[in-house]
């Protein structure tokens, strides 16, 4: 291995599983500890201008080899061709604003989080929810490596939030039913019988703390608007957001084509902006064929011009 990713990755490697042995922890644990002696300075890589993208990766493949040894559901990242697609696109969606505030509502290990602010490069600050500790742990240490301007904050994304309301909300929505059913009726989503989508929930809770006009980039189910619930949630944009993009990822990144997804692209209603004039309605090509992804971005540069507000 010779590349500054790869050093990294057999340095975090080699200390997690030493910890795991000594101190009978499971890979994740040691990973997390190893992060947190390296911040700490009690260990330190030998490696000179290590990019903050070389941390980031090599913190995500030792995260996914200990997630491949101790599988939780809700504990999935978020891939990194998906992560650089959505900072493309708040990127696009923001070229006017020389500083931006995001919001990750399910912000996991960081991955996705993480991957949009080293693209944004410096450009915005941050703010997270997450209610798993063992994640938001790994997120705030890779925030920290990475020396990236995010506020951490565990709890319940759907109970209250003591945030402001923000540029950009990012997130690779959780999908599923959510089980507080007194918490769910505070929303105009709630499920009219039975639980209500843990998805829905989030968009709407996601809308509440964007700022008028502000964008919102889901990763969402492919079939968000042909669920038992697609009336209501169309009723509900009707009231609050326009839609301005719904792009299909390739089938190809999933390992089920059931479980396949599309990114979402909303713009919180502001009475001084008008809707958009066209939605886009978009396919992202197999993204290894770079002249066929060369004319999805034209194709997206294109749209932009026309009508962003």
């Amino acid at each position: 291995m010779n590349s500054s990713m790869e050093r990294l990755f057999t340095f975090i490697d080699e200390h997690a599983i030493k910890l795991k042995t000594a101190e009978d922890l499971t890979y994740i644990e040691g990973v997390l500890e190893t992060t947190e002696m390296w911040l700490d300075g009690e260990i330190e890589p030998d490696i000179q201008n290590v990019l903050k993208e070389d941390i980031r990766k090599a913190i995500q493949l030792a995260i996914l080899k200990g997630m491949k040894q101790h599988v939780q559901a809700h504990h999935q990242m978020t891939p990194d061709s998906l992560g650089l697609l959505v900072g493309y696109f708040v990127d696009q969606l923001t070229k006017d604003k020389q500083h931006l505030s995001i919001l990750d509502p399910a912000v996991g290990t960081g991955n996705l989080l993480f991957t949009v602010l080293n693209f944004l490069e410096g450009k915005a600050t941050s703010s997270a929810v997450e209610i798993d500790d063992m994640l938001i742990r790994l997120a705030a240490s890779t925030g920290d490596l990475l020396q990236q301007p995010v506020t951490l904050y565990r709890q319940d994304a759907l109970q209250p939030l003591l945030i402001d309301p923000v540029d950009v909300v990012i997130s690779d929505l959780p999908v599923g039913h959510y089980p507080d059913d007194k918490t769910a009726s505070d929303y105009e989503l709630k499920a009219k019988e039975g639980m209500s989508f843990s998805h829905h929930l989030m968009i709407e809770q996601s809308i509440r703390h964007t700022v008028d006009g502000g964008y919102l980039v889901f990763i969402v189910p492919q079939g968000i608007f042909e669920s038992q619930q697609a009336k209501e949630l169309h009723a509900y944009f009707s009231n609050h957001a326009w839609i301005q993009a719904v792009i299909q990822l390739p089938v190809n990144l999933f390992k089920n084509e059931a479980h396949a997804k599309s990114i979402l692209i909303l713009q919180k209603k502001s009475i001084e902006l008008k809707q958009p004039k066209q939605v886009l309605l978009a396919k992202v090509p197999n993204m290894s064929n770079k002249d066929a992804m060369s004319l999805f971005f034209e194709k997206v540069n294109m749209w932009r011009q026309e009508n962003m507000n």
